[in-house]
């Protein structure tokens, strides 16, 4: 574990196990690099060495009152692989994660990836526009920082014991400890940081960074997703994508790395080593 100091003095907090091939995780919003716990002792166990760093204003880095937007997600995570030295690196992000994994691909080039991964990933565009009509409505957004603001703690419980991980779906058994590590780690991070992430996830346009990727990119989505709705998100990514594959998930939610590790972790491995 390390931290990193950004060029606008924000300290970046960073987890580095192990030795081999690197695999970057970033996670999904409001989390932090624990997320990732199941998938990096995983991968650490298969020979690889495994980084996730938590992003500004998340889990144990500084809480920031500015700067939460892609421009500076994708920056920080140059400023980690550097300050690492990573080398042939495979990006994996989750959710927001997945966009600051293509941001930073398109932003900061390919000489330091080998492939990546998209697991129920905000690209190419969350919101509703003229251009985007599948979107979901900015309303739907303006509630969840109405929401946040109001009483982020309950806000924070309410949605990993509901549509997150489908916990609210009759053949679903909700895992109250699952919901309790949910709710940890939101609350580590800081308000500010979480209510703009808000808008940097679901407002920004992601269509001409993946338009400009080549490395082999994996596609992975739940088709019961009720965070990122899989219609208008994962089969448009992978389009986009010059050397894309979309691999779906009939029933799996949106927090499926989590719920459903063992599947995923083994389709992962496989992609790797393809």
């Amino acid at each position: 574990m390390g931290t990193v100091t950004t060029s606008d003095g924000t300290e970046i907090f960073y987890k580095d196990w192990g030795s081999g091939q690197p695999i970057v995780f970033s996670h999904g919003w409001p989390l932090s690099a624990d997320d990732w716990d199941t998938q990096m002792l995983f991968f650490l166990q298969h020979g690889f060495r495994v980084i996730a760093h938590d992003r500004r204003g998340h889990g144990r880095s500084t809480q920031t009152g500015d700067g939460h937007d892609m421009d500076h997600y994708a920056d920080d995570l140059a400023a980690v692989t550097e300050h690492l030295d990573l080398r042939d690196a495979v990006h994996v992000g989750h959710s927001t994660g997945g966009g600051e994994v293509v941001h930073y691909i398109a932003r900061h080039g390919e000489s330091r990836v080998a492939k990546a991964v998209l697991i129920s990933a905000v690209p190419p565009l969350m919101v509703q526009t003229d251009a985007n009509p599948g979107g979901l409505p900015k309303s739907v957004f303006d509630d969840l920082q109405a929401q946040l603001a109001a009483n982020r703690s309950e806000f924070y419980r309410a949605l990993p014991a509901g549509p997150f991980y489908g916990f609210n779906r009759p053949d679903h058994e909700p895992s109250e400890a699952i919901i309790q590590n949910w709710w940890r780690q939101g609350m580590m991070g800081g308000a500010k940081a979480h209510y703009d992430g808000i808008v940097a996830f679901s407002q920004t346009d992601f269509t001409e960074d993946l338009r400009k990727i080549t490395v082999p990119v994996l596609v992975m989505h739940g088709e019961d997703d009720q965070i990122v709705p899989y219609a208008d998100s994962a089969p448009l990514s992978a389009k986009l994508l010059q050397n894309g594959t979309l691999k779906s998930y009939p029933g799996f939610p949106h927090g499926m790395p989590t719920t459903e590790a063992e599947t995923i972790n083994a389709d992962l491995l496989e992609f790797l080593r393809s």
